[in-house]
This record gives C-alpha cells, structure tokens and sequence, in this order.
C-alpha cells in the first residue's frame, strides 16, 4: 500500500466525517442560536429550555436527511472495501 493511496482513503474518509456530521452539527447551531436570543430577550434562564429544543431539532434532522447519509456512509464503506484487493498488491 502506497503512502499515496493511504493519504486518498484518509482524505476520503474525512471528508465523509465531516459531510455526514455536517448537517446535525448545523442545525443545532442555529436552533442554539435562536434559543439563546430567545433567552437574552425574555431574560429566562432555564438550561432545558437551550437542551430540549436542540434535541428535538437534531432528532428531526437526523429523521429527515438519515437515509441520505446512510446512503453516503455506505457508499464509502462498499468503495474502500472494493478497493482492498487493489490496495494490498
């Protein structure tokens, strides 16, 4: 196995990382985002009213784009194992 091949499944598989995190991670920056002026507006400071939101937005994010990105973890996954024959002579 070259360093070079190496380095392209490494790339490959952070780039899926950050692609199937991505959309989680965002929404739940902007629920956070809402919440929090929310909060500073009404001068309420109650800690599961900042959780339940986020959870319950990440939960319906995960729901709705789920098939995607398990369709894109499993394309990663049946490429690099295709590959192994390649990489290994």
């Amino acid at each position: 196995m070259t360093p070079e091949a190496v380095l392209t499944l490494a790339h490959r598989a952070m780039f899926v990382a950050l692609l199937l995190a991505g959309p989680p991670l965002v929404v739940s920056l902007v629920v956070g985002l809402v919440v929090s002026f929310f909060q500073a507006a009404t001068q309420i400071n109650e800690s599961t009213l900042s959780f339940i939101p986020k959870l319950i937005a990440v939960g319906l994010t995960l729901v709705i784009a789920g098939p995607w990105m398990l369709a894109t973890a499993l394309d990663f996954l049946r490429q690099a194992l295709t590959n192994i024959p390649s990489l290994a002579g």
